[in-house]
């Protein structure tokens, strides 16, 4: 008759499926809910013999309409969104006809595989601390189905998972430190249901001005020397050089060309950032350089890599703030900067002119507008007013109200118009300081907008309007730059960054989130780079040494902990009995293959019947310590050996003297 599953095993195995299905409902379609509930109602009716197991017809048809299902709500069944969509279905749909301790353990490594696929989603510190509830649910139903005594005792059998947990905790550390990081053999993104939130290759000013309600995380950055101040930290992301009238946009040039000569100059800075999935841009200071492999500096001085980002990255960037960049701008570079719409804006252009004849040195002229910015009444606010057909001349001569991206394209239009090659940088401005952990947090309301215009002579400068309208903007933040009506972080009414006036509240946010970046940064992203130099700190140059070896000392510790060689060692009980076995090999009478100690110990007696008593005796106190409960007492199962031992071996000194 086969076994069947154990109640107690079947309940944590629900509650184990419960559990690891959980991260997956933002990313599985809606109707799986409905799945997961039928399917456990179904098996909670059979466990109650109100339902019958379904046959085979039913259980294909089961399968098809969930593949149907999968293929409706994703497009696809190949690909890893799909797959994983597949296999939590699967992970449900098992439970229903699972009916033998054999179908009872493939559910519960579907668990553990699911619990692991997880982590392709996320793998934030809080989700780590999660996943130990499903392993441990997982666990203690695959230990309820050995059928022990422990199997009426529900919170037994959760202290022997914790238990075992617990032991393999350290041979985890030893592993995650030693064992070589290897590259993974393919790499595969995840598609999202959910639009990312950040900067885009086109847009508008209001696009940016929409990025300012979100505090979702962008990077983290941790300087090697001293912090660079506030009003420096401009995180260059990319450039927009077209302008159609109404949107700014990339041009194709500055994606195909070459890197621009730039020269170093003045002091560099060197920082790490860890960066958040996105795009296929890297975030840096000018002018920013990494040797992060697959990595490109472009014309506009961007960083880009081939494939967008589809999980954490952690790279270092060395920049040089007073860099000398480009000298000499190619005929094709000067006339793609200088491009206007056709016609459009008159009294922008007009103004351009005047300007230009008064300041006929890009610097004056640039300085002259960022004070013309300064003294007029121009304000700062996420919340402008609709521009006319006419965008630039409406902001610039009638609402005078808007985001970091209405000026920084007002001025390099109004550059342009005066004859001097101009382009909007786009990226982020500043970033919270974490005082525990000392680095910064950039979040997407920093995301900033700011003009870069070249001067014979110099090269590419910066200047930032915004910091003449709103040096609060610059100096403290987006929130203090607001005005008192508007409402900060409005599209994220739950986050913690609200409640950052309160200094008990802050101080919370601020351990948790340095949590989470020890968490990012120590764990997530200890590849071989990481590892490599973790080790030659801590082994002072011999990590080429330290990881054979460390292998080594892993490998050992594991046949340690699974052969535990002690435990033979200290069994003096079962010691005793292999004497006792070999004693009587000895005499003529080896244990047979597979021969239990009480059929062993009767075939002993038939054999030697002059000594079954003493045989007897040693054999039914082996049995009963070893066995049957009862203590230890291995000086009685000694002095009982002795008298086996002192009889058999009279009984072969007596054979001898009469052979003799």
């Amino acid at each position: 008759m086969t076994p069947s599953i154990p109640r107690i095993s079947l309940t944590w195995l629900l509650l184990a499926q419960c559990l690891v299905i959980v991260p997956f409902w933002p990313h599985v379609p809606l109707w799986m809910v409905g799945l997961w509930l039928g399917c456990t109602l179904w098996r909670v009716q059979i466990l109650r013999m109100r339902a019958a197991f379904p046959g085979l017809l039913l259980k294909v048809a089961m399968v098809v309409a969930t593949a149907a299902g999968v293929f409706m709500s994703r497009g696809v069944l190949i690909g890893l969104d799909a797959a994983a969509t597949l296999l939590v279905a699967t992970f449900m749909l098992k439970v229903v006809e699972m009916r033998t301790l054999r179908d009872a353990r493939v559910l519960i490594y579907l668990g553990f595989f699911c619990v692991v696929v997880a982590y392709l989603y996320d793998a934030s510190l809080p989700w780590a601390l999660y996943s130990v509830l499903p392993v441990t649910a997982l666990l203690t139903a695959m230990i309820g189905l050995q059928q022990t005594r422990l199997v009426a005792q529900p919170l037994a059998t959760l202290r022997l998972a914790l238990a075992i947990l617990a032991q393999a905790l350290p041979l985890m550390l030893l592993f995650f430190v030693f064992f070589p990081r290897l590259e993974p053999l393919w790499s595969l993104p995840i598609p999202s249901n959910k639009a990312q939130t950040g900067l885009a290759e086109s847009m508008t000013p209001g696009d940016v001005a929409e990025l300012g309600r979100s505090a979702q995380l962008v990077m983290q950055v941790s300087f090697e020397g001293p912090m660079p101040s506030r009003q420096a930290l401009y995180w260059r992301a990319f450039t927009l050089e077209r302008f159609d009238g109404g949107r700014w946009s990339q041009s194709e040039m500055s994606r195909g060309l070459p890197v621009a000569a730039w020269q170093p100059n003045g002091p560099q800075v060197r920082y790490r950032i860890i960066q958040q999935p996105g795009d296929r841009w890297l975030y840096g200071l000018d002018v920013a350089h990494t040797d992060l492999p697959g990595v490109r500096q472009m014309a506009d001085f961007r960083l880009t890599r081939v494939q967008p980002l589809d999980r954490p990255l952690l790279y270092n960037v060395t920049s040089s703030p007073q860099a000398i960049r480009d000298l000499q701008l190619s005929e094709a570079m000067r006339r793609q900067d200088l491009r206007l719409p056709a016609t459009g804006d008159p009294r922008t252009r007009q103004w351009a002119q005047e300007l230009k004849g008064r300041y006929p040195q890009p610097d004056a002229l640039v300085q002259a507008v960022l004070q013309r910015f300064h003294d007029d009444d121009y304000h700062y606010t996420l919340r402008p007013p609709a521009l006319g057909s006419d965008s630039i001349d409406s902001f610039l001569f009638n609402s005078r109200a808007g985001f970091c991206a209405h000026y920084a394209g007002a001025m390099t239009y109004l550059l342009r118009a005066a004859g001097i090659p101009a382009r909007m940088v786009v990226g982020y401005q500043g970033g919270e300081l974490n005082p525990a952990g000392r680095y910064l947090t950039v979040r997407q309301f920093d995301a900033h907008a700011w003009v870069e215009y070249w001067q014979p002579g110099r090269g590419w400068r910066s200047a930032d309007p915004t910091a003449a309208v709103s040096p609060l903007r610059i100096d403290q933040g987006p929130e203090e730059a607001l005005a008192s009506d508007e409402e900060f972080l409005s599209d994220a009414p739950f986050s913690p960054l609200r409640l950052r006036h309160f200094s008990w509240a802050n101080d919370l946010r601020l351990g948790w989130d340095n949590l989470n970046y020890g968490w990012q940064r120590w764990v997530l992203d200890y590849q071989s780079a990481q590892q490599l130099d973790f080790l030659n700190r801590w082994f002072k140059g011999l990590a080429s040494t330290v990881l054979p070896v460390g292998l080594l000392v892993v490998l050992g510790a594991l046949a340690l902990v699974l052969l535990k060689p002690w435990r033979r060692a200290a069994d003096s009980q079962l010691q005793l009995y292999q004497r006792f076995e070999a004693l009587l090999a000895r005499h003529g009478l080896a244990r047979a293959t597979g021969e239990g100690a009480q059929a062993y110990a009767r075939r002993a007696s038939r054999h030697f019947a002059d000594q079954a008593g003493v045989i007897e005796a040693f054999s039914e106190a082996f049995i009963a310590q070893r066995y049957g409960g009862q203590p230890a007492n291995l000086g009685q199962l000694r002095q009982q050996f002795k008298a086996v031992r002192a009889s058999l071996d009279g009984v072969h000194r007596v054979a001898v003297r009469e052979s003799s």
